[in-house]
């Protein structure tokens, strides 16, 4: 209960307890001025998560095609007046209602399974991450779904069928960086998926991942393939791995802006992306670490490329990298690539 008025100033009509109380803020003043100095040096360039450990952290996205809004589990409108979080990177794990398993042994290893952890790992790396899944008409899986989510609020929940939609919503809830599209299948070094995320780029739209040369698909409707193919003689364009990709802030934000048939789609993610990303002339940087087969001093993503895209039989081979030191406990290096 607040003090009233003359409790107050009877308080203050000491000299001697007034000048101790003045000289108590000063010194609690200082400590605290002290102490946010220097947790925010000692933060990852400066990214702090502003979410607290008891707020939910699994979010709904909900697509509403009468007034263009989205809108939250608590009902709340997102649209350019809600504050969207500051991160470096954010990083959506996508998953399916077959792959409970999956993100199970995901967190057993280097993704937290309690919600201090989750938020240790985003403070120490400047990246957020969550599980992204659709909706299914099946009910048995939906409540299924429900009681993970309450078990460890991890989610990005998108309540649209239509494809394609992580990185509007993303966009929507996260100021970041990078938009980073991970699949649940491969071991993930957060700690040097963050140091090259960091790097200075000259590039503000830059399209980051393991690339690979994917074939041009001669549709007429596609003109702008035409000057490429001339140009290297070849019908082939360079496209990124589908496990893991990352894209700037500068690209997501032309594709949040596009109309829904501005660009065609393909029947593979990946090469969707790749196609786009040739389409706005958005510099590709090719980094191998994304793509490696076993842990290295280097490696930012482990997954059996080429046998499979991602690991193969990913719940037992997740634990069994956790177990090697090269994975879990080596020093974090930045590569020179």
């Amino acid at each position: 209960m607040p003090s009233s008025p003359k409790f107050f100033h009877s308080r203050l009509s000491s000299p001697s307890f007034a000048s101790r109380r003045l000289l108590f803020l000063m010194l609690v003043c200082l400590f605290i001025g002290i102490s946010g100095f220097i947790f925010g040096v000692t933060g990852p360039s400066g990214y702090r998560c502003s979410q607290s450990i008891t707020d939910p952290r699994t979010v709904r996205v909900i697509w509403d095609t009468k007034s263009n809004a989205n809108t939250r589990n608590d009902g709340s409108v997102l649209n350019s007046q809600n504050k969207r979080h500051k991160v470096m990177g954010f990083v959506g794990i996508q998953t399916g209602f077959a792959s409970d398993g999956r993100r199970h042994s995901l967190r057993k290893t280097w993704m937290p399974s309690d919600r201090q952890g989750l938020q240790r790992l985003e403070e120490s790396t400047g990246l957020a991450f969550r599980f992204v899944i659709g909706r299914t008409s099946d009910k048995s899986k939906m409540a299924k779904l429900k009681k993970e989510v309450a078990e460890y609020d991890d989610f990005l929940l998108l309540d649209i069928e239509e494809q394609y939609t992580f990185f509007k919503a993303a966009y929507a809830l996260y100021d970041s960086e990078f938009y980073v599209k991970a699949d649940d299948d491969i071991y993930l070094r957060p700690d040097r998926l963050s140091l090259l995320l960091a790097k200075e780029r000259a590039h503000s739209q830059t399209y980051l991942g393991c690339m690979k040369k994917g074939p041009v698909f001669t549709d007429p409707k596609l003109k702008w393939y035409e000057p490429l193919s001339t140009l290297l003689g070849k019908e082939y364009f360079l496209h990124a791995y589908g496990p893991i990709y990352a894209l700037s802030a500068d690209v997501v934000a032309s594709l949040v802006a596009l109309r829904n048939d501005s660009f065609r789609m393909f029947s593979n993610e990946d090469v969707t992306i790749g196609a786009w990303m040739l389409a706005m002339n958005v510099n590709h940087e090719d980094n191998r670490a994304l793509c490696e087969p076993d842990c290295t001093p280097s490696s930012v993503a482990v997954w059996d490329i080429p046998k499979c895209s991602g690991l193969c039989n990913p719940e037992a081979k997740l634990l069994e990298l956790h177990q090697k030191d090269s994975c879990s406990n080596s020093p974090t290096m930045e590569s020179d690539d």
